[in-house]
Order: structure tokens, then sequence, then C-alpha cells
């Protein structure tokens, strides 16, 4: 699941669902007792979160029926995450179960984790069922676990299949896979390759500011270092990713679009540009876009490098009044069977790798993309994203870069210093703050 800024427009997104309207963070004023003799759980999401569309709770319910589930939404992240934070610092307002977007966790981790129920230890959690790097993310320096992951978004690219055609290109998924195999420079010379019979009006890629994220996503390190500096600036990774992505801007390789935005939709139903960095969830955000002129046209191939865009977190309040049950219904919702179910309802890519031998998930292809494995393609992506440095202020950092930086150079013509010295003006504000 992703969010609403640019780390965060991810969640919302997944499925391409409508939005669930506003509501309290997270069941304020119940009193934890259904009136008969069960006990009321309150779950406090954001946005169309999945796992009550995918019938999880009702689930639940039916094996435990002494249980009694509500859920309350938030559409916004940003909207939903301040309030979460409000509640957590006064200790009340708040749900049995609370999620967390990825690009808020290590915030919490850092400063709130006297104040959520250490999840590694619940009745319930299998640890070596989940991806490494993804417990990590939740797991502070004291060992506590304060968050369960929901789902990933392991990264490929997806790519039209019929533009390669044209611009001499292969279109096997395999075969384009290896155009790009474990460099991200080989995906840059694979762009000046399709310039250069590139059908009129359209370009390689989408953005600039796509390949610095999905760049920026695939290392081991970026903005923060092990004990919790920002490095951005002096980052060898944050500054090669930059690099790169202003080459695709220098070179017209790019649409010049800015991701979520009205052109950008317009661009897929346009057929504007040929490849995208796409993580699991963006799989309907593309097929709504590109409409059905886009069926079997689209097609999926592992992206350069593993690397992972987006992703959630539930965690239980010590708050709470039902701790022990709220901890328990948490382990049971992120298990590799529910993950699994997830993936086929609502297609939040499991967490769990325990859930990549299931059926649901090992046979999964998607017929819009001409019935890629998708299972086995954003497995083997998920497996291998490195553990990866996060930090609390990630969401802040990657956005400017992205957003403020990476667009001037794409969109303006900014020279590559120019458009950095603008994000890092635009960060180092943000963090004064």
């Amino acid at each position: 699941m992703r969010s609403v800024t640019r780390i965060s427009l991810r969640v919302v997104v997944l499925t391409v669902v409508a939005a669930l309207g506003a509501g309290g963070l997270a069941g304020c004023g119940q009193d934890g007792d259904s009136g008969d003799g069960r006990t009321t759980l309150t779950i406090g999401v954001f946005g169309a979160f999945g796992l009550k569309e995918a019938g999880l709770y009702d689930q639940y319910m039916r094996l435990h029926r002494d249980i009694v589930i509500k859920q309350t939404s938030i559409e916004r992240n940003e909207n939903y995450y301040p309030q979460l934070l409000t509640h957590l610092g006064s200790g009340s307002g708040l749900a049995d179960i609370q999620a967390v977007e990825v690009g808020n966790i290590a915030e919490i981790t850092a400063t709130q984790s006297d104040k959520l129920v250490d999840l590694g230890r619940a009745e319930g959690v299998r640890r070596e069922s989940f991806l490494p790097w993804k417990w990590a993310q939740a797991t502070g320096a004291d060992g506590r676990t304060t968050g369960l992951g929901t789902d990933v978004g392991p990264q490929a690219v997806c790519y039209r299949k019929d533009l390669f055609a044209k611009a001499g290109l292969p279109t096997g998924r395999e075969a384009v896979g290896r155009l790009w195999a474990g460099d991200w420079r080989k995906y840059l010379a694979t762009g000046r390759r399709y310039q250069a019979k590139a059908p009129a009006g359209t370009a390689f890629v989408d953005s600039a500011s796509g390949v610095l994220s999905a760049m920026s996503g695939s290392g081991a390190s970026r903005f923060y270092d092990q004990d919790g500096q920002v490095v951005y600036k002096t980052s060898p990774a944050v500054r090669r990713s930059w690099d790169t992505a202003a080459r695709f801007a220098r070179a017209g390789l790019t649409a010049r679009l800015q991701q979520f935005t009205p052109a950008w939709d317009q661009g897929y139903a346009n057929a504007a540009f040929a490849t995208v960095s796409c993580p699991a969830w963006m799989l309907g955000y593309i097929q709504d876009k590109a409409g059905p002129a886009g069926r079997g046209r689209w097609d999926v191939a592992a992206a350069p490098r593993p690397g992972n865009w987006g992703g959630s977190f539930l965690v239980v309040p010590e708050a709470g009044r039902h701790k022990k049950e709220a901890a328990r219904l948490a382990a049971w919702l992120t298990a590799p069977e529910q993950q699994a179910a997830l993936f086929a309802k609502r297609g939040s890519f499991p967490s769990s790798r325990a859930a990549y031998a299931l059926p649901a998930v090992s046979g999964a292809t998607h017929p819009y993309f001409g019935g890629a494995p998708i299972g086995e393609i954003f497995s083997r992506a998920a497996e291998g994203v490195p553990v990866q440095i996060v930090g609390p202020k990630d969401l802040i950092i990657a956005q400017n870069l992205a957003d403020v930086g990476m667009l001037q150079v794409d969109q303006k013509g900014t020279s590559s210093q120019d458009g950095w010295n603008a994000a890092v003006k635009a960060i180092d504000n943000a963090l004064d703050h």
C-alpha cells in the first residue's frame, strides 16, 4: 500500500478503488464492549487499506465468535498520520490496532516505541515468515518490533511491447529484463537505443523523478547512516541515483511528466512513454489509466536491481484496553495465508516470504499484462531487496529530491547541480521546522 506524498501516494492507488470516506482516527468513545458480551476491537487505517474489503475481518469474526471488529478510515495518510502521533502522545483516542505507512515507520519506531506493544513477542507472530528487510524496518535499536508488515512494493519495470517492437527492441519479458539486468546504467543505455528509433511522440520513460525514486529504493543505504544521521548530501548511492536520473532528462529520454498527476494519467492513455518503474501495487493503476487499449500491450519485466516502493504495517498501542486480543488479531491478519488472500483479492503484495510458496501467489498471472507471471516476478524482486537503513524523515527527503529538484531538471531544463541545490535547500528548510 502506498501513501499520498511521493513515497506515500502509494496506498490508496494500490487497487484504484473508491476511497473510503474520512472518519475518526480510531473509534474514539467506544468502550471495547459490543453490549452482548463480545469484545470489540477497533482498527484505524488510511485510504482503502484492503483488509476489510478483502473480507478478512468477517473471516476472523467467523472464527472467533467472541470478537467484533470495527474499522475507521481517514482517506489520506497525510491527514491520518499527524492525528496518530497526537493520539499516541496523549495516550487517548487510539484504536486497538493502527496502520502505519512505510514512510512513517522509522519515526514511529524511533520516537514512539515505548507507547507500542512489542509484537516480536506476541502470540502467533513468526518472525521467520517475514522478509528480513521488512521485519528490520519496524525493529528498533533496542530489538523491539513495533509493527507487523501487511504488504510491500517490490519493483519491476512495466513496458509497452508495441512501442518496443516499433523501436527495434525485443519484446519478450525475459529478453527485455536482460537488456538492463543488474545495472541501472544499462537501463539508460536501453533508453538511448529506444529513442534512436522511437515512435513519434513517445519517450522511453515517464519521468526522471521516477528513475530517481526507483534507483534510490534499490540500495542498502541512502538518506541515513547506521547512527541515524542524515547523510544524503554525501551518500554515493544517492548521488549516483541523482546523476543517472539527470542523464535521462538531459538525453531527452523522458516524457517530462510528474507522477500521480492528471498529465501523467493521460500519458498512459496516450501511450506517451514506453517504460515505467512499477511496484506490484501499480499494476491496477496502469490498467485503470491505460484502459482497454493498453490490454496485451503492457507487460512486466524484472527491474535492473531489486527495490521496494511502498508498504504498510500494523501496530498495537499500549494504551489499548485489549492489547492481547489486538496483538493476536494483528498476527493473524499478517500471517502468510491472509497475506496471500489479500494479494489475490486486492493486489497487495505480501511482506510474508512464506506466502510466496502458496498457490495464490506463486501461480498468479495478470491477463491485462499479457499473462505475466506476476507472482514469480515480484516474489523474486522482494526476496532480493536489501535491508535498507530507514530514517524518520525519509519521506521528506525523497519527496523534495524528486518533486522539487529533479522535477526542475526534467521539466525546466535546470542544470543537475542547480536542481540538486534547490532540493537541498527545500530539505534543509523542512528538516529545520
